[in-house]
This record gives structure tokens, C-alpha cells and sequence, in this order.
């Protein structure tokens, strides 16, 4: 007697959040739910939105949406300003939430994450019921307004198309003997990771649309794409799983819009000077030393300037950053081609190395004090961020809070 063996290819499932930060502010304020509302960094009408609910994003409003436009286009629009720890703290619920039905395998943004699926768990049927789970935790135990498309596929990418092909609070599931015919009817940038330029670059190589890039042979993605990607493209489209090696840290920068008050030139040092501090004890939460720091202004006709400084030896020492930082700054102000009224400024920190892999210099000089920004840091930790800061960024107190980038969740330690 012979039995059947099947193998089961559905491997990942997707959880992407609809709307996420307007709709953690719908479910904190109720007033809001069932209306367009739309979230800003700033209170200021020059502004972006950085998210839109489900309502405002039918009317029209998207990321990216000037307010004073998004105003005129939605008569009484809710305008929230963004509050990131009430972001991150419905995040961490989601993830208690998920962590009930499934083990979460990756957090890959603030609103998304990844589940393995193991078993009779990747029986189609058996993966829906538990893509229906998830959602009934959510709405229990995060609350009834977040709401979450799921994608589930033989893997991440594919898994990620699914849940963005069916919004808000859809389920879609794409099986390995679909492919890749089920996805020839796509454009090129419903993958995410295929923007305007990646696929700019494939036209050039002469690829036309999905159905051509499926076509191709695993040489001719290598060389369309100039690396190795294009050989996981190749897998992924094919519903095969690619080992991707962990990311590695190259930089670590923040940038801030300037409020109309702040856009002067001493305002605007003091807000360099606190990315900077912030910048500084990331570096130190993840024991990176940095080897260069660049400092960044646009102005108000336009200009951009940037210059970069070498940190010799490389460091993590907020005063030692502040210090060359605030050279660079010195000498774009004194040049009058580069110092018209700035309105957003923007620090990076790069060539970054582990502090425990560090070459000591070998000839005596001037010391940074890590010791000093440490010890700085455990007083913020136990007291709030900024407890401690240095003079020169007391004048941005309220400047350049914590943002959420969707694929960096920040950490509520004032230490990072």
C-alpha cells in the first residue's frame, strides 16, 4: 500500500496593517473613526502627510500629501500630529497579539510582520483559518480599528505582494502551481523592492513588464540588475526561498523640518546639534563607532549643502561628534554662497565599525569622554530623554522628536 506525499509550499505569511498610524489614532480617539483624518510630523499647513485613514486615502489624501492640498481637497479633514510612542506601544500589542495564533519570525516594519508557517499550517485552507485568527486577536486585543491585510505565499516577497493586493483587511493566498502566471497581469513596482528606478534600469536591459521579467533566465536577471539580486529575483518569482543574509549597519542619521520660528541660523545649529546627541546614543546603544559624520541644510530658495569630517579616531563620543559637527556648521555660516535661511537640516554618521574591533591610536592626543555620554545616558534612561543635554541644544527642546520611519520602530529608551 502507497501513501500520497504532498508538499506543502506555503511557507510565509504576511501581516500588513491598513492605515496604521491613523488608525491607532481613530482607535485612541473615537470621534475620529469613520472619517478622513490624516497624520503630520509638524503642525504647520507646509507639511506633509505621513499617513491618511482608509476614508482620506478614498477622497484622495496620501502619503505625501501637502496638508494646505489635502485641506482644500477634503473639507473638514482631521489633522492629527503623530505621536510616536503611542505608535510604537500599539505595536508592541500587535506583536503580543500575532504571538497568540502564530510565532512571529520577522518584524519587518512597524506595521508589518512575518509569520513561518510549519506543517499542516501550510495546507491552504489550514493557513486561511489561521489568517482569520490573527485578525479576530487583533480587533480583541488591540482594538476593533486596526484592521490588517494578509498575503500568504511559498515566500516573503510573494507573501508581501499578497497582502497589498487586496486592501483594506483583505486575504490573499498565492499557491507555487500559480506561478508565476498569476503574476503576469502586475506592474513591475506592485514588488516590493522594484521602484522607479529599478524598473527604469529593467526597460533599459529591455524588459517590458512582469510577464517578460518572469520569462527571463536566471543569467540575464544577474545581469539586468548588475549583481547578485538579480539571481533571488529569479528564485522568488518562482516561489523559492532565498537565504538572505543579515543586514548590516552602515549609517545612522536623522534629518528634521524646521518649524517657520526655527528657521534661523541659531535655532537651526541647535537642532543639528540635538540629531547629532541623537544620532551619538544610537551609536553607542549599538556599540558602533563612527568614522566620518556629514551635516546636511536645504534652504529656503533651495540650495542644498552638505559637508562631510573625518573622525580620527573613530568614535561614538556625543561632545567629540558635536565638536566636528559643529565645525562643518561654522564653516558653511561664515560662506555667504551657503548659508541662505535654512529649513531642514540632516546629520549622518558613517563608516561604521564595532566599538569592540577598534584600533586604539597608537601616537597620544586629545581624549574623547565615552565614559561621560555613558553615563549620560543611564541619567536619560532613568529620567527622560534630554534629561541631560549639552547648552548648545537647549534652544531645540522641542524640536526634532522621535519619528517612526516604517522600516525602523524606535526604541522608547532614551538611550537610543
Amino acid at each position: 500500500m502507497y501513501g500520497i506525499f504532498v508538499v506543502m509550499t506555503l511557507r510565509s505569511l504576511f501581516v500588513d496593517l491598513n492605515s496604521y498610524f491613523a488608525s491607532c489614532e481613530q482607535q485612541e480617539r473615537p470621534a475620529l473613526r469613520g472619517k478622513p483624518v490624516a497624520v503630520a510630523a509638524v503642525d504647520a499647513e507646509s507639511t506633509c502627510c505621513v499617513a491618511a485613514s482608509g476614508e482620506a486615502k478614498r477622497l484622495g489624501v496620501k502619503t505625501g500629501t501637502p496638508i494646505h492640498l489635502a485641506r482644500r481637497m477634503v473639507p473638514g479633514l482631521a489633522v492629527v500630529i503623530a505621536d510616536t510612542e503611542r505608535y510604537v506601544t500599539y505595536h508592541r500589542r500587535l506583536i503580543e497579539a500575532i504571538d497568540t495564533v502564530l510565532p512571529i519570525w520577522k518584524v519587518r516594519s512597524i506595521d508589518e510582520f512575518e509569520c513561518r508557517l510549519m506543517g499542516d499550517e501550510r495546507e491552504p485552507d489550514r493557513a486561511a483559518e489561521l489568517a482569520g485568527q490573527i485578525k479576530r486577536a487583533v480587533r480583541r486585543r488591540v482594538g476593533v480599528c486596526l484592521t490588517s491585510s494578509i498575503g500568504i505565499a511559498p515566500n516573503r516577497v510573494l507573501a508581501k505582494l499578497g497582502s497589498d493586493m487586496m486592501k483594506p483587511d483583505g486575504l490573499v493566498i498565492i499557491q507555487q502551481h500559480e506561478l508565476p502566471g498569476r503574476l503576469h497581469g502586475l506592474e513591475m513596482q506592485a514588488f516590493a523592492g522594484i521602484g522607479p528606478r529599478i524598473e527604469a534600469r529593467l526597460r533599459r536591459f529591455g524588459i517590458r513588464g512582469v510577464a517578460d521579467l518572469c520569462a527571463r533566465s536566471e543569467s540575464e536577471l544577474i545581469e539586468a540588475w548588475g549583481s547578485i539580486v538579480g539571481a533571488q529575483w529569479w528564485r522568488w518569482l518562482r516561489g523559492l526561498e532565498v537565504h538572505e543574509p543579515p543586514t548590516i549597519r552602515r549609517t545612522i542619521g536623522h534629518e528634521h523640518v524646521l518649524a517657520p520660528t526655527l528657521r534661523n541660523e541659531a535655532d537651526a545649529r541647535a537642532v543639528m546639534v540635538k540629531l547629532i546627541h541623537k544620532a551619538a546614543a544610537r551609536a553607542r546603544a549599538h556599540a558602533l563607532l563612527a568614522g566620518a559624520v556629514r551635516v546636511s541644510a536645504l534652504s529656503l530658495d533651495g540650495s542644498w549643502w552638505e559637508a562631510d569630517g573625518r573622525c580620527e579616531p573613530p568614535t561614538f563620543d556625543t561632545l567629540e561628534l558635536v565638536r566636528r559637527a559643529g565645525e562643518l556648521w561654522s564653516a558653511r555660516a561664515s560662506d555667504p554662497l551657503t548659508r541662505g535661511r535654512p529649513i531642514k537640516i540632516a546629520v549622518r554618521l558613517s563608516e561604521l565599525e564595532p566599538a569592540a574591533s577598534a584600533t586604539l591610536p597608537l601616537f597620544p592626543g586629545p581624549r574623547p569622554t565615552p565614559a561621560l555620554s555613558e553615563a549620560i545616558d543611564k541619567v536619560n534612561a532613568k529620567f527622560g530623554r534630554g534629561s541631560i543635554r549639552t547648552l548648545s541644544a537647549t534652544a531645540a527642546d522641542h524640536a526634532a522628536p522621535t519619528r517612526i520611519a516604517f522600516g525602523h520602530i524606535p526604541s522608547m529608551d532614551p538611550r537610543q
